[in-house]
């Protein structure tokens, strides 16, 4: 059996280790040897945690021998995004300005799946702060593609779409503030769920942006990331934007029919606003075919173009990570690489009344989906082509072009994301399953019906035993741009930096002034034609306190909700 655990998916690893046909210390040291393997061309792990690992599988096989599995987890093997704060072992952030970070308390996220009897296996590659794209100037590589390892895996959650593809652990968590989550999993041809803003803690996750992180799980199937979101949901009071609602058993709602359902199809995004290769529109076309087959009532609807809701991102988000970092970056910039500083340095261009005016913007975005959400039970939506060669990728690309998973962190709800064909280069494609906010049970049962439909969760990629990753040429700092900008944006721009407390050299200036153009268009393009009491998209909450009369027992939090 050991040579094929690494192929199984959590739901299948669980019942075998309930049934006591394997154990957790077998199915860790199978994973251990093909970590050991393979991840010298994956890049996947920072940190690994083997020794922790071999001690939790002895503990879970031992508590499952005296009273039984916790759950489907129990034994089971995870690993995180180096984002999420573990006690005692490294939380690095992919940068070297973490490099000696050993976080004293564990992210919920963490406390909940060891919790859950799961065993950590290693911490895992990211871009920069989950932010700056695949960088070649950090402590640790970028993690490569497993289906072919001179492209690239999507961001941020590098690693983790590369290890769950690559068969290193069945599960990793990820997070997702412009579709990190979903851009590895369109690319590494994994499924991975973006829950609804509030469901899953962020506590003690490295923050990109405070408006649009989200976590959640990327695996093997549709099922692994009900099972791993089951364990996650919550409440959390350590989270301020985190949401009490009833959690339902996500697991159940898997195996039911399509029929009756209504799903938009959001046709518009991937035909006229980025049109996509012909590859991604046949792949569109037949997992429609798929869904009508399966019962679903499809039928076209519009909402904004993408670059409209790529723009309020960009404002609320880069304000939110210069906030973050920007003592660091006043004191200590060169230890920030090159992209992420290439993504950062223009926000400082945007005003605190740019910032009010996008949020704004961004709470109409949310109520215009309220008559959509009254029409259709879910949408879909086209993911990524196929992944692009690492040294294709440029900084400046990032305030170029919009996203096609960018507008749902902005809406707040949930989105799931599988594997549905694979390109003529041989890479694989996805799509995305939205759902109304809190609808994840929806999304579920439509994406494991139509993964149960289809064999595009069974292919893996080839990889050779003990190859290294081949030599990937970095890509240039510069595009050149900054040599075109006139004497006002230069003085502008200078200005702006020094007010902001920053020094930036040549360099750093060139790449400030390599974005300014594209951010200051997005503040030119931002509508600003709100009403008097048009209040931005942001949650008030009174602290975890008593309110009204302190003898009444009562422990309501009153919350103003973004729609």
């Amino acid at each position: 059996m050991g040579s094929d655990l690494h192929d199984l998916s959590i739901a299948e690893l669980g019942s075998l280790i309930a049934a006591r046909k394997l154990s957790p210390v077998e199915l860790v040291e199978a994973l251990i040897q093909r970590v050991e393997q393979y991840d010298g061309q994956t890049r996947a792990f920072i940190t690994r945690t083997f020794d922790l690992a071999r001690r939790q599988a002895k503990e879970a096989e031992a508590e499952i021998a005296a009273g039984g599995p916790r759950g489907p987890l129990h034994g089971v093997p995870f690993a995180l995004k180096d984002i999420y704060d573990t006690r005692g072992i490294l939380t690095s952030a992919h940068s070297r300005v973490f490099i000696d970070r050993i976080p004293a308390e564990d992210a919920t996220a963490t406390a909940k799946l060891y919790e859950a009897g799961a065993v950590l296996l290693g911490k895992l590659a990211t871009h920069e702060m989950a932010h700056a794209g695949p960088s070649f100037d950090l402590p640790w590589p970028p993690a490569r593609n497993p289906w072919n390892l001179a492209h690239f895996t999507g961001g941020s959650s590098t690693g983790s779409g590369a290890a769950v593809a690559a068969g290193l652990v069945p599960v990793a968590l990820g997070s997702d503030t412009g579709g990190s989550i979903r851009g590895p999993a369109s690319l590494c041809g994994v499924a991975g769920l973006m829950p609804t803003f509030g469901l899953v803690s962020r506590a003690g996750v490295v923050t990109n942006s405070y408006t649009f992180d989200h976590c959640g799980p990327l695996g093997r199937t549709v099922e692994d990331c009900a099972l791993v979101l089951q364990a996650l949901a919550g409440y959390d009071a350590k989270d301020a934007g985190s949401l009490r609602r009833p959690i339902p058993r996500y697991r159940e709602a898997l195996g039911q029919d399509l029929r009756g359902l209504r799903v938009g199809v959001l046709r518009h995004h991937w035909e006229d606003d980025i049109p996509a290769t012909e590859d991604v529109k046949k792949a569109m076309n037949a997992a429609l075919d798929v869904l009508r087959r399966l019962g679903a009532e499809l039928e076209e609807c519009r909402v904004r173009p993408l670059a409209s809701y790529f723009d309020v991102k960009i404002i609320i988000a880069e304000s939110e990570i210069f906030s973050v970092h920007q003592k660091n970056l006043i004191a200590r910039p060169h230890d920030f690489g090159a992209d992420f500083r290439s993504r950062v340095l223009p926000s400082v261009l945007f005003s605190a009344n740019d910032y009010v005016q996008a949020t704004r913007e961004h709470r109409r975005m949310m109520v215009e989906m309220e008559p959509l959400y009254d029409r259709f039970d879910a949408f879909v939506m086209a993911g990524m082509g196929e992944a692009p060669r690492l040294t294709d990728y440029r900084s400046v690309s990032f305030w170029q072009k919009p996203s096609v998973f960018t507008p749902w962190n902005v809406t707040g709800q949930p989105v799931l994301g599988l594997p549905n064909g694979f390109g003529r280069n041989g890479l694989p494609l996805g799509m995305q399953i939205l759902g109304r906010p809190f609808g994840e049970t929806t999304i579920l049962r439509v994406g494991h019906a139509y993964e149960q439909a289809t064999e595009w969760h069974t292919r893996r990629p080839a990889l050779v035993p003990g190859a290294d990753a081949p030599a990937v040429t970095p890509p240039p700092i510069l595009s050149g741009s900054a040599d075109q900008v006139d004497a006002g944006m230069r003085d502008l721009c200078a200005k702006a930096a020094r007010g902001a407390g920053l020094r930036l050299d040549d360099l750093m200036l060139a790449q400030l002034l390599e974005g300014a153009p594209y951010a200051l268009g997005m503040v030119e393009r931002l509508r600003r034609d709100h009403g008097l009491h048009h209040e931005p998209a942001n949650i008030f909450s009174f602290p975890s306190t008593r309110l009204g009369d302190p003898t009444s027992g009562s422990s309501e939090t009153r919350e103003r909700e973004t729609a």
